[in-house]
């Protein structure tokens, strides 16, 4: 066998070589057909073979992918326009189902996946005020398409993984008016938290005020209690010292009263010099004891 025919051979194993082999990355799915039928599609990454005149393979991504939607114009349930922008996070779970309903084509798989998202839009934007549309109640409608989109491309292999509305845009006619009535209720909330604030203020003030009013009645009550009982002592005291010393009892009350009626030096007092308050006094002046 000459050199030309050897090296012949050697090109046509090396092809059939080459042709017999695939490789299959971590991102990818793979199925491999046998003259158009599906034989495989259980392929973990790596190298695998196949024959190459019977066998074919196609690779299909396995990752999450985006699906941009174009803006589109739809009605709240008061018949007012909104303009609404959102994307789609999705991808394929069941390859064979998958290549089967969408003879393997992404585009076509991407049309009616925007489809459905359109329509599940659609439906849950009429069944809403324009209000709610521009609220927090935008989580629920997010919520509510991807369901409803997962059960409506279940049989084509494909799992909606999320869906978000980047923007919702008002047209000009009435986004003062929309904007006007979310400021309304926002202030009605806010009246009735300061209403709530003012009536918890006074019935904080009132039950203080109580609690001043026991506590100053509780103190005067034990306030009298002691002085009655300092009283009672005093007069036990006053009336022992008066049965041990009727005289000296008798003037230093006698002390007590001047002191009393000559508090400071501008006062004055007429008195008969013969009244008994000036009892003491005249007996000084007699030499009495």
């Amino acid at each position: 066998m000459n050199k030309p025919i050897i090296l012949i051979l050697i090109a046509v194993l090396a092809g059939l070589g080459l042709a017999s082999v695939f490789t299959v990355s971590e991102t990818e799915y793979a199925i491999r057909f046998q003259l158009g039928k599906i034989v495989r599609m259980d392929y973990e990454p790596g190298l695998h073979f196949k024959a190459p005149a019977i066998n074919n393979v196609r690779k299909f991504d396995r990752r999450i992918l985006t699906l941009d939607t174009a803006s589109e114009q739809m009605l709240t349930s008061e018949q007012k326009f909104v303009n609404v922008d959102s994307f789609v996070k999705w991808r394929i779970f069941d390859v064979a189902k998958f290549y089967t309903s969408t003879q393997g084509n992404e585009g076509i798989a991407l049309n009616r996946l925007e489809q459905i998202i359109r329509d599940g839009m659609r439906n849950q934007i009429a069944s809403r005020t324009l209000v709610e549309v521009v609220s927090e109640e935008r989580v629920n409608i997010m919520l509510a398409i991807a369901e409803a989109a997962n059960r409506a491309t279940n049989d084509f292999g494909i799992e909606v993984v999320d869906v978000r509305i980047k923007s919702i845009e008002l047209p000009d006619d009435v986004r003062e008016s929309v904007f006007r009535r979310m400021a309304t209720d926002r202030q009605k909330e806010a009246n009735l938290l300061r209403f709530e604030g003012r009536e918890e203020s006074e019935r904080i003030r009132s039950d203080a005020d109580r609690q001043v009013q026991i506590i100053l009645a509780e103190a005067e009550r034990d306030g009298q209690r002691t002085r009655g009982e300092g009283d009672a002592q005093a007069t036990e005291i006053y009336a022992n010292s008066y049965g041990q010393d009727e005289e000296f009892y008798a003037f230093y009350r006698s002390l007590q009263a001047y002191s009393n009626a000559f508090g400071a030096q501008t006062d004055v007092m007429v008195l008969d010099p013969g009244s008994d308050f000036f009892e003491y006094f005249d007996r000084y002046r007699s030499g009495q004891d």
